[in-house]
């Protein structure tokens, strides 16, 4: 991903929901201006949820995400519609698709209970309005459209531009932590897990906010760090670390400049930094044949010695000296049943958006299951949590 793109976990997420035949994907075709689903009269056209990165005006950068018919049927329909009601842990804004000559449905009703519960503003889109005679007085959030005679199809995006503005206010890695011509310190190290020829997207993120903030930005590796920071005139106001580099960096960096990891910075960015402090406690806690699940927000191939499942496994362990069992999750995988562990340990997130991060942090609370970050429990390992967390404080 290049600089000037905007990663899929960073644009708004906006989801189109209904009954089979209801004509969703006809209004998600109309809505982007192109032929994003396949469209027929036979019910359950769409299977697995289709997405979509895209500009959509008025709005700009988003995910359009059509969906299976939440009424569908048999043991493939019962996969589908689970795969449905879990888009909603990532939508940001909800379009229910209802067959205006039909009328809203139990289904339908029921999708908007979840939406209330989950706090997803949503927009009920009445489909087919050609086809009716009488219309009835609607709320604000509710709208006729016809996909087939592309009647409302703008006032519908007009209305999802509004929500937008509610429901998508820009976040900041470190806007206030940083200000113009401060001098940040990012250490990425290249080893056999890095990807060949290009950073990975927190490092991308965070160089480009720094950039847009004004700041001097240096990248070096571990190896030059301390080369690096003898060339410098005077010390820089943060040094950002790779979690893995964590106890190597603390050594080298002196105790008056600020430390933090990017993982850290992702932990308060996408999810809720100072519970995750606070579920790293649950490493002293930990006995012989506790269960700790580690997970992962992306989707990568697991190398020797991959952070997730070689060395947190072996460092919690060395740190515990408890015989503990991990279970490891990764992409949009993330168990509903979560009695069995003791312990959760995330990414940064970066692969997700953040209503999607907090709904597993929320899964976890509900649970009574403590829930920490990678970078937040490589830091307590190494003695040096405080240190790390005093830049977010």
């Amino acid at each position: 991903m290049s600089l000037n793109e905007k990663a899929s976990a960073e644009r708004l997420h906006i989801a189109f929901f209904g009954l089979r035949n209801a004509g969703k994907s006809s209004v998600v075709n109309a809505v982007t201006n192109q032929e994003l689903s396949v469209v027929s009269d036979v019910k359950g056209t769409t299977t697995d949820p289709v997405k979509k990165a895209m500009e959509l005006l008025p709005i700009g950068p988003v995910v359009i995400i059509d969906t299976a018919g939440i009424d569908d049927e048999g043991d493939l329909g019962e996969l589908r519609v689970k795969k449905t009601i879990n888009i909603l842990n990532k939508t940001d804004i909800a379009v229910l698709v209802v067959d205006a000559t039909k009328g809203m449905q139990k289904e339908d009703s029921k999708l908007i209970e979840d939406f209330k519960k989950r706090n997803i503003p949503y927009i009920i889109a009445f489909n087919k309005c050609d086809l009716i005679t009488e219309k009835q007085n609607l709320s604000d959030n509710e709208i006729y459209v016809s996909a087939k005679e592309n009647i409302n199809i703008n006032e519908l995006k007009e209305l999802i531009g509004k929500l937008s503005d509610v429901e998508h206010t820009e976040k900041t890695l470190l806007g206030d932590i940083i200000k113009s011509n401060d001098t940040v310190v990012l250490v990425t190290p290249i080893d056999s897990s890095a990807p060949k020829g290009r950073l990975i997207l927190p490092q991308q993120q965070t160089i480009r906010e720094l950039l847009d903030i004004g700041a001097t930005v240096v990248v070096t590796k571990d190896t030059e760090l301390e080369v690096t920071l003898s060339k410098l005139k005077n010390p820089p106001r943060l040094v950002i670390t790779d979690s893995q580099a964590f106890k190597k960096v603390s050594a080298i960096v002196p105790e008056d400049v600020k430390l933090t990891s990017f993982s850290i910075l992702f932990a308060r960015y996408k999810g809720e930094l100072w519970g995750a402090v606070k579920g790293a406690d649950e490493l002293d806690n930990l006995q012989d044949g506790d269960c700790v699940l580690i997970s992962e927000g992306c989707t990568h191939h697991r190398q020797c010695g991959d952070i997730g499942t070689e060395k947190l496994p072996n460092w919690i362990k060395n740190y515990t000296k408890k015989d503990i069992n991990f279970d490891f999750t990764s992409g949009g995988d993330f168990p509903e049943n979560l009695e069995k562990y003791k312990l959760i340990i995330h990414c940064g997130a970066c692969m997700l958006t953040e209503r999607e991060m907090k709904s597993r942090i929320s899964l976890a609370t509900e649970k009574q299951v403590p829930i920490s970050n990678y970078g937040i429990i490589i830091a307590k390992i190494n003695g040096i949590l405080e240190r790390a967390i005093k830049p977010l404080q």
